[in-house]
């Protein structure tokens, strides 16, 4: 199974979406910060299974129909940060689809994930993970989960790996850097966490129009999924 995370910045990389799909065989691609208003129903061989509504920076996933059956989609709001409240760019920053994989006939949760910007506490998206993942397990029960996007997270990863494990996840980061534009802000902000998944990889893959630089995640299921910490 292959996942594209990609934060368009503010929609300005909508026009690389196709060719990622198809170039990297893409079976579900997740988006942050993208026009929810233009974008396509289709995107290559990728459907788009849902989108957030009301944000400026809009979340929305694409799935490959031929692979997944949609089980059910929602969109979450979590906690705000001042950012949030002042500028109003995200009401919503999780977007969750569950799925069954027709060749495996596996059940699986896959989230778009945007979370605060540097400007809040890492406490607080700490708290926005932790309510993300709360609410993919509501979604999913017993199923397998991926949540990838971008995790505003630079700093302190190894603290946030080890709060994550605790609760049952894994978080793995990519290859290279998916975020170099400023010199004190680069690093990895965009990355996977998982639930009974077993990550092969995850790739950064060439710099386009945005900001950030797209990641592909290669995931296979595991024997039998752990339940999730309480």
């Amino acid at each position: 199974m292959k996942v594209i995370s990609y934060n368009l910045r503010e929609h300005s990389a909508s026009g690389e979406l196709i060719d990622l799909a198809r170039n990297f065989d893409a079976d579900v691609m997740c988006l942050q910060e993208c026009d929810t208003d233009d974008l396509p129903h289709t995107v290559g061989p990728l459907h788009l299974a849902d989108s957030t509504k009301g944000n400026r920076l809009g979340l929305a996933i694409y799935y490959r129909q031929s692979r997944f059956t949609v089980l059910e989609t929602n969109a979450f709001a979590l906690k705000k940060s001042m950012h949030d409240r002042v500028l109003a760019p995200a009401h919503e920053r999780l977007v969750g689809v569950r799925l069954i994989d027709n060749e495996t006939q596996h059940g699986l949760v896959i989230g778009s994930f945007h979370a605060a910007p540097l400007s809040a506490s890492n406490s607080l998206r700490r708290h926005q993970i932790r309510a993300a993942h709360q609410e993919l397990v509501k979604m999913g029960g017993e199923s397998m989960h991926l949540m990838v996007g971008d995790f505003n997270y630079p700093f302190f990863i190894k603290n946030l790996a080890a709060r994550a494990k605790k609760a049952g996840y894994d978080l793995t980061l990519s290859n290279r850097r998916t975020y170099t534009r400023y010199a004190v802000f680069k690093g990895h902000f965009d990355f996977a966490t998982s639930l009974g998944l077993k990550i092969e990889s995850i790739e950064t893959l060439p710099r386009g129009l945005s900001d950030h630089l797209p990641i592909l995640v290669s995931a296979e299921y595991a024997a039998e999924p752990p339940a999730p910490a309480g």
